[in-house]
């Protein structure tokens, strides 16, 4: 059993044949699905499909591409969207300082506001950090000095050291089909460090599909491959991957059942 703990289901790319990837998913292992949020303003759209499909869970929050567009969006908000069963995380939010589509100062505001969610209520924080990572960590050790909080970095591209700084400050590293590209020697390296409790695999799908469907549209079911190079890379068989990132998805997704 696998699971992919970050999916963007409600995007037009699987619009037209959603039954049919979910479908795909299960045929190829992969039995829990998490959904996840870009703007809290589509939330309703994000929930409608995850109560379509029982085996498929969502969360609520406002990428930072987005921030400037829902600064409306209060700590408030998010806490009490997050009571409905289907929602099992907050974000996801962070930084991403590569495209910067929205203003820094939004960013961080946003971010803090996920946080607070995420200590208030208990769910895990899933974090967008790119080319950002002294800010990441940075604003990681202040709001956790002021409680803890559960969180992990989605789709881990950084570097060693914001890898090193989440997993002591008690976070998850998520790794997607980036690790199985030809030139992600350093992330396969970084991947070793990470702890065997703290990992977890996912696609952001429709992004990134993994070898060897690089280039094409990512689906859930891809995240097989991405399992298959962590197993290989830090030295274990499929099977064990798939114990080890199932039981760390449910450890930190706490809320989600298992089905």
């Amino acid at each position: 059993m696998l699971i992919d703990t970050h999916c963007h289901l409600d995007f037009p790319d699987f619009e037209a044949e959603r039954d049919a990837i979910v479908a795909r998913a299960h045929e190829a292992g992969v039995e829990q699905m998490i959904t996840i949020s870009t703007r809290v303003k589509r939330f309703e759209t994000i929930l409608s499909i995850a109560e379509s499909y029982p085996n498929v869970f969502c969360s609520v929050g406002t990428h930072p591409h987005n921030a400037d567009e829902e600064l409306d969006v209060t700590t408030e908000d998010l806490v009490r969207l997050s009571a409905h069963p289907k929602v099992v995380a907050i974000g996801e939010a962070g930084l991403d300082y590569f495209y910067d589509n929205a203003p820094r100062d939004a960013q961080a505001e946003g971010l803090r506001r996920h946080i607070a969610a995420a200590r208030e209520t208990g769910l895990p924080l899933v974090i967008h950090s790119r080319s950002a990572d002294e800010d990441m960590a940075a604003i990681l050790t202040e709001e956790t000095g002021k409680g803890a909080f559960p969180f992990l970095l989605h789709c881990f591209s950084s570097g060693p050291d914001l890898a090193r700084v989440g997993v002591e400050l008690g976070g998850y590293v998520s790794f997607s089909g980036i690790l199985t590209f030809p030139k992600s020697e350093e992330l396969r390296e970084i991947a070793k460090t990470v702890p065997h409790d703290r990992m977890i695999v996912e696609t952001d799908a429709p992004y990134l599909a993994p070898k060897p469907f690089r280039g094409k549209r990512n689906e859930p079911a891809y995240v097989a491959h991405t399992a298959a190079v962590l197993a290989e890379t830090i030295g274990v068989s499929t099977e064990e991957i798939a114990t080890i990132t199932t039981e760390n998805a449910f450890r930190i997704f706490s809320k989600m059942p298992r089905i």
